[in-house]
């Protein structure tokens, strides 16, 4: 399929306006295929060439202007318009199409559990033309008003209202001005929840199995739903721009949710079947929140080209955090970001595939290349770098330059220039400037806090209680960007609580980096702790004094504020990763620290850097069982703190590590067989899973087992679960069969997929896996060719042999690298996670001098 480039891009845009796309969509001629007809009006500024694409099973018939054209000049995805008049035009085109198993495109499902079939739609970035034909560039918006047939009993849901006119047909009224990768359909036998707010239909929907889960959780979602709706009003001059708002949770969702205008879709991970704990509430309801963001950051004002898409994520990142901290009873969202989100960031800006939050538009020269983009950096960096400027500019002056921005662009595209120029609009603070040292650059800057006592020739600070002291800070930066920060200064309090000692904040104050030269003189005698970046408002890595650190080391829990808690996880996290910190000694302090943790997004996120990183990866083999049995003897520790039943869910997190650390079968056997942890929890059918797939990992069940399990939760998430324990089996005819369904079939679809490869590489399995190391580089690349982008990231992220570190897997994904055939879409996951493994083999080699 030919990817659309920059240029391309720039000069049709130049030759058309698109007024109208007028689709009909029949849903019922079969399993494989569907039927799209479309009649696109446009108009052609002065005479010219240009194509459309569609990317059809048959082109059944092509027509501009009442007069045939030819199927067979169809060239891969593109279908050719040479010599354009000047004027109106009408294209017509009649085809069928195929439907996905991946994700992309119209996706089909059909639920194990009931066997009925439902469809949506997910054309994010260059997908529309597998189900209709269009001008498919984001720059030529356009009204789309669409038809669409269904089996009789489904509902059709799309970006605005959907009227049901009988006999399964559907009309769905017609859109504003949006871009092609917005429009979205979902159809199916939806079980739907339906209210009014601000004089506007609101819905969510999901399939009808997971309709008690939703019921259950409905007041929580649309509650969230209004709330953010009704503060992103108060923040926006402009109101929501469309008719109509549904949440659709669709199954086999590749992303986590997608911003289609009117029409939300997310995962339908996020219908709880089983018990979850309340930070993962809050990602749900984040993620609401980042949705709704977009209806006027991304679809009301649309990027121009794809090198501005961290525009969309940036802001809504930003936004989702901010407006679920002010509109919610999720008040602690900062902290969750800190934890989960910044170190995504913070990772891919470290490797050899880094890039500028706003690259420059000649590194984004076409489809394939932008969709690259979709990371830590666009979306955590972004977030975080626009949270230092608001910290920067005030929130007033802000939001001022963003109602300026979508007032001069609704309806329309905008570039990262607009942007910039709407902000500088609204202060007298050189934001161009800004956006030089922080949008435009790579890396991470680094500060470094050194505390002592002020020099002789140094100005002294007021005295604290008259005693005269006075301590200084000096802040050294490594790397080029301004920040604006706090500076959080703590004491030893005196406590009588178990375990570490308290810290009492003494002082918190704000600094420039870099400053004039001078250090920053402060009353009293030099503080027990000074955290740098107290608050994370900036985007940095940070290092404490050696006196600070120490006190880390045996009072981090004693820190009376989560943020501040989660900058020096962080900083341990980011000190293990460059070899700065013996992993043993992260474990040391988790084991001191997490059992007195009350947040459970920090318990959470230490848990799985120490058994994801530190255990699995960072450790030397030799020291393997007393970092596992460190592990497992804190999960212990937190699942004796919970016994009385008041923390429901650190308990749930301690259980959930405590399963997938065992060493052992015999404890989990006894759960799985009671149906319950002694003392709860009774296992739902998540646990269930979790340790049925831990079984597997030890060898400690079989193929009966698992499909006795099966049998009893036939859901799709119950085959999925059965595909992960079967590739899990420590057997060479399991390993095979996996492998098989993985690389050569071709029939699993997306989700399947990444269960059978998480499933597949164990940490301790290396005696049936070595020989996959080698076979997965030519297998991956073939598979990426065959099945498109989005199995080449799931193969890439999922499939990788990440637990083979040793300099020989290393040196053959280096070789691997220099293969021709490598689609863009794997290469980048291939370097990111080759990157990974080179740093943890550096750990591992400090770790043994």
């Amino acid at each position: 399929m030919s990817v659309l480039t920059r240029d391309e891009a720039q000069t049709r845009a130049q030759i058309l306006d698109v007024e109208r796309y007028t689709i009909a969509l029949d849903l019922t001629t079969g399993e494989e295929t569907f039927d799209s007809a479309t009649a696109i009006r446009f108009t052609a500024r002065a005479a010219g060439d240009t194509f459309v694409e569609v990317k059809p099973a048959t082109l059944r018939s092509i027509s501009l202007d009442g007069q045939p054209l030819d199927p067979a000049l169809l060239d891969g995805n593109r279908y050719p318009l040479p010599g354009l008049t000047a004027g109106p035009h009408e294209l017509r085109v009649d085809a069928a199409m195929h439907y996905s198993r991946t994700g992309e495109g119209m996706h089909r499902f059909t639920d194990p559990t009931d066997g009925e079939t439902y469809l949506y739609t997910q054309l994010f970035m260059d997908d529309v033309q597998r189900v209709f034909a269009a001008f498919d560039q984001p720059d030529l918006k356009s009204v789309f008003a669409i038809d669409v047939t269904a089996p009789e009993g489904w509902t059709v849901l799309g970006n605005c209202v959907a009227e049901h006119t009988g006999q399964g047909r559907w009309t769905i009224a017609p859109t504003p001005l949006i871009s092609t990768y917005l429009v979205a359909i979902a159809a199916g036998p939806w079980h739907s929840i339906t209210t009014e707010h601000a004089g506007l239909p609101f819905g969510i929907h999901c399939r009808r199995s997971l309709a008690p889960y939703l019921d259950a959780d409905a007041d929580e979602i649309l509650d969230i739903t209004r709330a953010c709706y009704d503060r992103y009003h108060e923040k926006f001059d402009e109101p929501y721009p469309f008719d109509s708002y549904d949440q659709a949770f669709v199954p086999e969702f590749n992303a986590g949710a997608m911003e289609n205008p009117g029409l939300v879709t997310f995962r339908d991970e996020f219908i709880y079947r089983s018990a979850v704990t309340d930070t993962e509430r809050q990602t749900r309801a984040m993620v609401i929140a980042h949705e709704m963001a977009h209806m006027w950051f991304g679809d009301l004002v649309t990027l121009t080209w794809w090198d501005d898409i961290w525009l969309n994520e940036s802001f809504a990142e930003y936004m989702g955090y901010q407006t679920l901290t002010e509109a919610t009873r999720f008040t602690d969202t900062w902290v969750d970001f800190g934890v989960a989100r910044k170190g995504w960031g913070y990772d891919a800006d470290q490797r050899p595939s880094t890039h500028p939050v706003a690259p420059d538009p000649d590194a984004v020269p076409d489809t394939a290349s932008a969709l690259l983009n979709f990371d830590g950096i666009s979306y955590a960096k972004g977030a975080s770098a626009l949270r230092q400027l608001v910290a920067w500019l005030g929130e007033k002056d802000f939001l001022a330059g963003i109602n300026a921005h979508f007032a001069r662009h609704k309806f329309a595209n905008a570039t990262l220039a607009d942007f910039i120029d709407n902000l500088a609009s609204a202060t007298d603070r050189d934001v161009h400037a800004w956006a030089g040292q922080w949008l435009r650059t790579t890396g991470i800057d680094t500060l470094t806090a050194e505390t002592g006592t002020p020099a002789p020739t140094e100005p002294s600070g007021p005295p604290a209680n008259g005693n005269g002291q006075s301590w200084a800070l000096t802040v050294t930066r490594d790397g080029s960007r301004p920040h604006r920060i706090t500076v959080g200064a703590y004491d030893h309090a005196l406590g009588t609580q178990a375990g570490p000692g308290r810290l009492a904040l003494r002082d918190r104050f704000e600094i420039d980096v870099p400053g004039d030269g001078t250090p920053t003189i402060r009353p009293g005698r030099r503080p027990a702790l000074v955290v740098l970046n107290d608050g994370d408002l900036t985007y940095a890595k940070i290092r404490l004094d050696t006196a600070s650190w120490d006190t880390v080391l045996t009072d981090l829990s004693g820190i009376p504020d989560a943020l501040t808690r989660a900058v020096l996880w962080n900083t341990a996290r980011d000190m293990v990763r460059d070899g700065d910190l013996a992993p043993a000694t992260y474990l040391a302090t988790a084991r001191t620290h997490l059992p007195y943790e009350t947040d459970l997004a920090l318990v959470q996120g230490v848990l799985s850097f120490a058994a994801g990183q530190v255990v699995d990866r960072c450790t030397i083999p030799e020291d393997l069982p007393a970092a596992r049995a460190t592990l497992t003897d804190l999960c212990r520790d937190l699942i004796r703190r919970t016994e009385d039943g008041s923390q429901p869910g650190l308990r749930l997190i301690a259980v959930r590590h405590f399963i997938d650390a065992a060493t052992q079968p015999d404890t989990l056997r006894s759960w799985l067989d009671e149906g319950t942890v002694h003392g709860g929890p009774e296992l739902d059918p998540e646990l269930r899973w979790r340790i049925l797939t831990r079984l597997a990992v030890l060898g400690a069940t079989d193929e009966t087992a698992i499909a006795t399990e099966l049998a009893a939760d036939p859901s799709a998430t119950g085959r999925e679960g059965a595909a992960r324990c079967r590739a899990a089996l420590p057997t060479a005819e399991a390993k095979a069969a996996a492998w098989d369904a993985l690389f050569t079939d071709d029939t699993l679809s997306n989700y399947l997929f990444t269960a059978t490869a998480q499933g597949f590489w164990q940490p301790g399995q290396e005696d049936v896996t070595g020989d996959y190391v080698s076979r997965f580089y030519p297998d991956a690349i073939a598979l990426a060719a065959r099945r498109g982008p989005a199995i080449a990231e799931a193969a890439g992220r999922y499939a990788f042999p990440v637990y083979a570190v040793d300099p020989e897997s290393l040196g053959t994904g280096l070789r691997a690298l220099e293969d021709p055939a490598l689609t863009p879409a794997l290469r980048r996951k291939l370097v990111d996670q080759l990157d990974d493994l080179r740093r943890a083999l550096a750990v591992r080699t400090s770790a043994t001098g």
